[in-house]
């Protein structure tokens, strides 16, 4: 089992905290991380590392997680479906024309999330957009924009849409049609007591999301406090691909942030 960086601590910490209402320009809020119905997760200690350690949470097996880790089943495709996915993929590749100039981006009010924090891939996130997502979905306005870095710029890869937590299968499909993409959640979260705080970077460690520990008992025993999910829905886009299995490929998904 890899071993988790260091900053994950200061996540797992901070997550336990009581969630805080926030407003859609908050900038250290992660698109989609709803920790309970109508309310966002808190601005993660509001320090560098806290904001570091809600990226490298994620990191790490972002889709390969087991127990950590749930996607939306793929259905039987029905008519009508693969029109509806490809309207989206039109609409998002509009958007990806749009701030393939990073720029552009940050003009537009996209904001880099950790941009000093070494990552495969970087959201620019809208919290507008983010918020708008919550309650509809408009594919011209993705929570968030995603860039690889390239020396000192950055190159658009695809976009994300999020949903809240709470959002039902029947809901993420008329989004986009589950017959086409999955949907990824974080789940099965255990967060350590501060005398704990050691086990999550251990070889075999217990908590977190890459830890062993994936039910309510068994974190109760350890200790801990258990989130059955955190994060709201999400799924990635890849527009400049021409195949629909890559425009939705949740292959390069996981291989983003392995």
């Amino acid at each position: 089992m890899r071993k988790v960086p260091t900053v994950v601590v200061a996540t797992l910490l901070t997550l336990g905290a009581a969630a805080q209402n926030q407003t859609p320009e908050n900038p250290n809020h992660m698109p989609g991380m709803d920790m309970s119905h109508g309310q966002s997760m808190g601005d993660m200690s509001g320090t560098a590392n806290g904001n570091a350690s809600a990226m490298h949470a994620m990191e790490g097996r972002h889709l390969d997680m087991g127990a950590h880790m749930k996607m939306t089943p793929l259905r039987p495709l029905r008519p009508g479906d693969q029109q509806t996915a490809e309207e989206v993929a039109v609409a998002a590749r509009a958007v990806a024309e749009k701030y393939q100039n990073y720029k552009v981006a940050l003009a537009d009010g996209y904001k880099i999330f950790l941009p000093n924090v070494p990552q495969k891939m970087y959201h620019f996130t809208n919290y507008q957009n983010a918020f708008y997502a919550r309650q509809r979905f408009d594919p011209s306005r993705p929570t968030a924009l995603l860039y690889e870095k390239h020396g000192d710029g950055y190159q658009l890869i695809g976009v994300m849409y999020t949903a809240k937590k709470d959002a039902s299968e029947e809901e993420l499909d008329t989004r986009v049609p589950l017959s086409v993409a999955q949907w990824h959640a974080h789940v099965n979260l255990c967060i350590p007591a501060r005398s704990q705080r050691e086990d999550v970077i251990q070889p075999g460690h217990k908590f977190g999301l890459n830890g062993s520990i994936a039910n309510q008992a068994e974190c109760d025993a350890a200790g801990g406090r258990f989130f059955p999910q955190v994060f709201g829905w999400m799924v990635h886009v890849y527009p400049f691909e021409q195949k629909p299995e890559n425009i939705w490929s949740v292959e390069r998904q996981r291989n983003s942030t392995d």
